[in-house]
């Protein structure tokens, strides 16, 4: 199998996964609850007249310049200068909700937004997002969201993979994020996102460039050492140990096998690769590689495997906002008769 490696820029993808991401952060809102300890009670409402409505506007950084984001869009107001989670006013009472917008060219858009109302004062403001696509992405990302609860402290939150079962995850959605103070009654909400996850494109050719084999049922793709979960409130990711698979498609001539880019946690180094062909008989091939890149924020790998020929009876061988910085590797898997 070969795998290679370049550097160059990517901008995020389409509407379908777009929606797919905005409502996968609704269900963080929907995982609130409030705890008997919580700030929730009849002290808590005041005049709707006395809170303050701020102004939204949010870039992705990138090295050399910023481009205004496009997406989904979460803020969590905490105390000043803390990951304590502060609360969003609805109706005049203090409640769990926190802001949820849709954003279009680095500003609030549409119908379907969870305005924020807070007192005026200082805040330390969380920002998670997904960003809107352009190019097709993997259909079925899942994440599991933390319960966020009155008075939580975020530093103490994870988003963390979803099992498949079998020790295997699923990709995640890609998200970004930033961590800004804020003056509300003077301040618009202003921050610069950075990506966190990695994206990986896998394409799968013969070395000889024929067709594949009809005999082929799926051809699958395991990367390792990818985090097990990623920080709420500093975006950390860790314990990078994690399995993630995905299935790769044949195109319409035969002559490959790929996906559409899926978003992962960051990995350890050199995480490592195996393909997994199965035919209609059963018979199962898998092959491994170590890669020679890491998938880190921010980063696209494209990885181009050369397979030897695949038969029945023989073995085929051994985003302003931050852009993605991109690889590719090729590996070679030569025939083994």
């Amino acid at each position: 199998m070969k795998i290679a490696l370049s550097t160059e820029t990517l901008i995020p993808i389409y509407m379908k996964n777009f929606l797919l991401a905005a409502f996968g952060l609704l269900f963080l809102a929907a995982s609130c609850v409030k705890e008997d300890g919580g700030k929730n009670n009849n002290d808590d409402q005041i005049s709707e007249a006395s809170l303050v409505e701020p102004e939204i506007n949010v870039q992705m950084a990138e090295p050399l310049s910023q481009q205004a984001f496009s997406g989904a869009l979460e803020i969590y107001p905490c105390n000043n200068g803390s990951s304590i989670y502060f609360g969003n006013y609805i109706s005049g009472k203090l409640s769990v909700f926190n802001g949820f917008y849709m954003i279009v060219d680095g500003n609030v858009s549409g119908q379907y937004n969870r305005e924020l109302h807070l007192p005026i004062g200082d805040y330390n403001m969380v920002y998670w997002g997904t960003p809107k696509y352009d190019e097709p992405i993997h259909n079925a990302p899942q994440i599991v969201s933390p319960g966020l609860s009155e008075g939580a402290d975020l530093s103490k939150l994870y988003f963390t993979l979803r099992s498949i079962g079998n020790e295997l995850y699923s990709p995640v959605y890609d998200l970004v994020y930033a961590v800004k103070p804020a003056h509300i009654g003077t301040d618009a909400l202003q921050a610069s996102l950075t990506r966190i996850s990695a994206g990986l494109k896998v394409i799968v050719k013969q070395s000889d460039g024929s067709a594949f084999t009809q005999d082929i049922t799926s051809v699958k793709v395991n990367i390792g050492n990818i985090a097990e979960k990623v920080n709420f409130y500093t975006a950390q990711a860790e314990n990078m140990t994690k399995t993630i698979q995905f299935e790769l498609a044949r195109s319409e001539d035969g002559l490959s096998y790929q996906n559409a880019t899926v978003m992962l946690f960051p990995s350890a180094e050199n995480p490592p690769l195996e393909l997994i062909i199965t035919l209609q008989d059963g018979t199962v091939f898998r092959l491994q590689e170590n890669l020679t890149s890491t998938l880190s924020s921010n980063t696209r790998l494209t990885l181009n495997i050369s397979v030897g020929k695949i038969l029945p009876d023989g073995n085929p061988g051994d985003f302003t906002y931050d852009r993605w910085h991109e690889s590719n590797e090729n590996i070679d898997f030569p025939i083994v008769d």
